[in-house]
Order: C-alpha cells, then structure tokens, then sequence
C-alpha cells in the first residue's frame, strides 16, 4: 500500500505540473525551462544523495541505463509536452498523457516480459479511452486542427516517458533513490545545454519572482520530489501495473487547468477520467486468496 501511495502522489504532483509547464511554455524557451529545472534539481539532489546514501558510484551498466532515462524521459518528453502544450489546452494535454498506462502495459509486456492478468489489460484500455474521446472530439471540431497538432506532440512525449518508466524498472533496487535521481537531474541537464545554449539571454526573464518561482516549484516537484517517489514506488511494485498510476496523471492536470488557467470542463473529460479511476480501482484492487 506504502508504494501504491507513492506512486499515485509522483503521478499527482507530475500532473499538476502540467498547468505550470504551460505557463512556462509562454513566457520561455521550450529547451532551457527543461535544462534549467535539471540543473536546478540536480543542485538539490547531490547533497542529499551525499548525506542520505554516501552518494556511491552505480555500475556503469546503471548509468548507462540513467543516461538513455534522461533521453526518454526529461528530453523527449518534455520536448514533446512543452511544444504540444503551446497548440492545445493543459486540461487535453493532461488527457493525452491517459494514454500512458497502455502504452507502459504493452512495454512491460513485450519488453520486460512481465505477465499482465486480465484485469491489469483492461485496466489499461480503460485508461487509454480517455485519449481516444478526446480524439473523436477534436476530429468533429473544424477549428480543432492546432489542438490535434498539439496532443499528437504530446503522444510523443507520452511514448518517451513510458520508455522511461519502463528503463527505471529494470534498475530499480541497483542504485539508491536520490543516487540515481541526482544522475538522471545530470545526464538531463547535458543533454539539453546545446538545445538551450543558444536562448540563454532569456534567463534574465526570471528576474520575475512570479516566472521565476514558478520555474523553482516545477523542478523541485517535477525533477525531484517526483522521482524519488516514483524509484521508491517502482522497487515493490511491477512495472505494467506502476503504469497504471499514470493515469491519476490527467486527473491533477484537469484540477490545475480548471482552477488555476480558468480552462473549461466539458462532458468528454467527465466520461475520460471516470474510465480512468475505473482503470486504477482494477489494477490495485487486492486479489483473493
């Protein structure tokens, strides 16, 4: 239960940042706000992994493993979802990212060779119809192109953080949790310099407490508190079934987009995340016996 609530409170805060992402988005370049929320949480994390855990070196089959996390999951995805956030709505954006338990599902299946129950499938699908209402929506809406655009950007992010989830679970118990949290923070952060090189002279647009504390909020809950919870969870639990939890992602995202940017609430959403709290109550759901 311990790592059931782990993963579903990593998932929340993710969620949730991505109203903050969109804002974001709006005010800076794509490429820098991820490079600097890296290098923002790997300043925190090294002292912690210092204290915590004596910040000992992984093997370098685990920082290979880190590095290609931080390809999947901070480049790809934030590229993905900062860019599609800039042509759709964070409430759609939150609802494309639903599809992340089936697309983890399949991985966890086909690559990690884990045995998912029947009921871990349809708690999959479950969650992955709430991308598709959205879909069909859009495609009926004439004006809905741009939006279309944005959350297939955004499936590409989705696609890179399955990958990530997928990568974290095969390493997960090989290196401590703020160890490996303060490597990934620092791969990521050299992965994105050359992208975020060239728009430096905006950082000075964080002189803006309100921008500025912003871009803090997201790396320290997004970049930190996130991961450590996430690897934490990921030690006791399959993968297929941790994907579940993505899409408690949707959710916090609606929360955020309703309540802080104003966005509107329509039926879709409605049908999208009761499919989805459906899909969560199934794949957690203790089995008898």
């Amino acid at each position: 239960m311990t790592a059931y609530l782990q993963l579903a409170l990593a998932m929340a805060l993710v969620g949730a940042n991505v109203g903050v992402a969109k804002l974001l988005s709006e005010a800076l370049p794509i490429a820098l706000i991820a490079h600097l929320r890296c290098v923002l949480a790997f300043v925190v994390l090294f002292p912690l992994a210092r204290s915590i855990e004596g910040f000992p070196r992984p093997s370098r089959a685990v920082l290979g493993n880190l590095f290609w996390q931080a390809v999947f999951g901070t480049a790809i995805y934030n590229a993905g979802l900062l860019a599609g956030l800039r042509l759709t709505s964070a409430l759609e954006g939150g609802m494309v990212l639903a599809t992340l338990p089936a697309v983890v599902a399949m991985g966890s299946f086909l690559w990690l060779r884990e045995k998912l129950s029947a009921r871990q499938w349809v708690a999959a699908g479950l969650a992955g119809l709430g991308m598709a209402a959205i879909t069909l929506a859009r495609l009926g809406d004439a004006g809905g192109v741009g939006s279309l655009l944005g959350n297939a950007l955004i499936f590409v992010g989705v696609v890179g953080e399955a990958v990530y989830v997928l990568l974290a679970k095969r390493v997960a118990g090989q290196a401590g949790v703020y160890t490996a949290s303060f490597w990934m923070q620092l791969f990521s952060a050299a992965v994105l310099l050359p992208f975020a090189a060239p728009d430096y002279g905006a950082v000075a647009k964080l002189a803006d407490p309100g921008l500025g504390g912003l871009l803090v909020f997201h790396s320290l809950t997004a970049s930190v508190a996130c991961l450590v919870l996430w690897y934490r969870g990921l030690r006791r639990v399959p993968a297929g079934v941790a994907g579940v939890f993505t899409a408690l992602l949707p959710a916090s995202a609606a929360v955020t987009a309703v309540a802080v940017l104003g966005e509107r609430f329509s039926a879709v959403h409605v049908v999208g995340f009761a499919l989805m709290g459906v899909s969560v109550v199934l794949a957690t759901w203790p089995k008898r016996g």
